[in-house]
């Protein structure tokens, strides 16, 4: 084990990671661009944070990264992704990476006094990770979807509320007022951490970012009241052969809900998607959504195409 070794390390850790890719077939996709612009997002400390192994030959055969959100008030909900090479697995690695997470963890609850869950993921027919996490202490806790649209089908004309009107990040909109409005549009939802404008900048740094695809509706009175950001991958859809865009993020802020105003954004997005000229649309949802995103996808013909399960595992 190791820690991340900067530069040198991002085609190691990519050609790991497609390997997994090519066994797995998660529809995932690497890139060092990808990589590099997710290691530098605000408050990730990929020294501390991250970890590598490497077997006898030096060659790369897992890695480990945790999310510990800088914001937390009350309780540390910290998040631990890792991947272990296809010819590495179940030889004790995957246990290795639960111990060094835990460890890290117990160190941060140490700093900051405050107590701490980790968190860890698996699609719900890798039911080797599953009994893995469970022997681990974790228990199963929230499962969310991806679903997949056509876009060549008709897609309904978007009818937001009166007086209310859709612009994109062409505009220039103000990003704290963005910032603010998803920061209350989140906060009473499962795993909610705030969103710091550091953040918002970073990921509008990133080359996939499209202004025209970033859509904001505004209330009559100017407040920032609904979003739909949709992200383009450009070198997994040309590294797949495919057309596809995601609908990376959706909400309507309190006060202005049960009035239309997702249901119009989220049509906005579609068509947004295909005008850049994308025939597929997926998303991610939570199925227990207190809002019922859920019904709402599946009205504008969204269908499920896998499910993703959330365990937690209690520390403090």
């Amino acid at each position: 084990m190791r820690p991340y070794g900067g530069e040198a390390d991002l085609q190691p850790i990519v050609n790991l990671l497609n390997a997994c890719e090519a066994v797995d077939r998660l529809d995932s996709f690497y890139s060092t661009t990808a990589l590099q612009q997710g290691l530098a997002e605000p408050g990730f400390d990929p020294i501390h944070d991250m970890r590598l192994w490497e077997d006898e030959n030096n060659d790369l055969i897992a890695i480990g990264k945790l999310r510990i959100p800088s914001t937390s008030s009350e309780t540390i909900d910290s998040h631990l992704w890792f991947q272990v090479h296809p010819r590495a697995r179940h030889r004790n690695l995957e246990a290795e990476i639960i111990a060094w997470s835990e460890s890290r963890l117990r160190d941060v609850e140490r700093e900051r006094q405050l107590p701490v869950k980790l968190r860890s993921s698996t699609c719900d027919h890798k039911h080797n990770r599953i009994a893995f996490l469970n022997n681990c202490g974790f228990t199963y806790e929230r499962c969310f979807l991806t679903m997949v649209r056509s876009l060549t089908a008709p897609i309904p004309l978007p009818q937001l509320p009166t007086q209310f009107t859709v612009v994109d990040a062409r505009s220039g909109f103000s990003i704290e007022s963005w910032v603010e409005m998803f920061n209350q549009t989140f906060v009473d939802h499962w795993g909610f951490y705030r969103a710091t404008v550091d953040q918002c900048k970073h990921g509008m740094s990133d080359p996939n970012y499209h202004p025209a695809l970033d859509l904001v509706a505004i209330a009559p009175d100017g407040t920032f009241s609904a979003f739909c950001f949709c992200y383009i991958n450009k070198e997994k859809n040309q590294a797949k052969g495919q057309t596809e865009g995601w609908i990376s993020s959706l909400g309507t802020r309190r006060g202005f809900r049960r009035m239309g105003l997702a249901r119009a954004m989220l049509l906005s997005g579609m068509h947004r998607l295909q005008a850049a000229g994308m025939s597929v649309a997926k998303l991610g949802v939570d199925t227990e959504n207190p809002n019922f995103a859920q019904n709402l996808y599946e009205s504008v013909g969204f269908t499920k195409a896998r499910a993703k399960l959330t365990f937690v595992k209690t520390l403090s």
